[in-house]
């Protein structure tokens, strides 16, 4: 399987661990269509939170870096952090998104779901230090990529 596209070219992005993304998101988001900036938005601050929050512990000497690019029809962000890592959950194939969602009086774990909802393909490296994130963008009458 394919974790993400072969491309010479990535754009890259680091900064230090902080939860003031909306610069950072609005780097990430330059070149997604208007229609899905708010969608991906989402996901993107989720993962870019927990890269920051939970895996760097906020410890602005930390970074969490993010390559991100547009191939064939999809957007890829790759997003890394310098954490201890952690053991994402097993997801088998006939598992629901919903199936993601932690009990009702949960603090955390939200954000599981919301990732799965939205992009099409989420993975973690095997150390949990880093997900590649993929959106392809489709119109929604022919199924065919959306043109930008």
């Amino acid at each position: 399987m394919v974790l993400s596209p072969v491309k010479s070219e990535w754009d890259k992005v680091s900064f230090a661990s902080t939860l003031f993304l909306c610069p950072i998101l609005d780097n990430l988001l330059s070149k997604v269509p208007g229609k899905w900036h708010a969608e991906i938005r989402l996901g993107l601050q989720e993962a870019l939170v927990n890269a920051a929050k939970h895996g760097n512990n906020l410890d602005p000497r930390k970074q969490v870096i993010v390559r991100f690019c547009f191939e064939d029809g999809a957007y890829w962000w790759i997003i890394s952090d310098e954490g201890g890592g952690f053991q994402p959950p097993e997801r088998s194939r006939q598992e629901q998104p919903v199936d993601l969602l932690p009990q009702v009086e949960s603090e955390s774990g939200r954000g599981m779901f919301l990732l799965h909802q939205i992009f099409d393909r989420v993975v973690w490296n095997r150390k949990g230090t880093e997900i590649s994130l993929c959106k392809q963008l489709y119109c929604q009458l022919d199924r065919e990529p959306a043109l930008l």
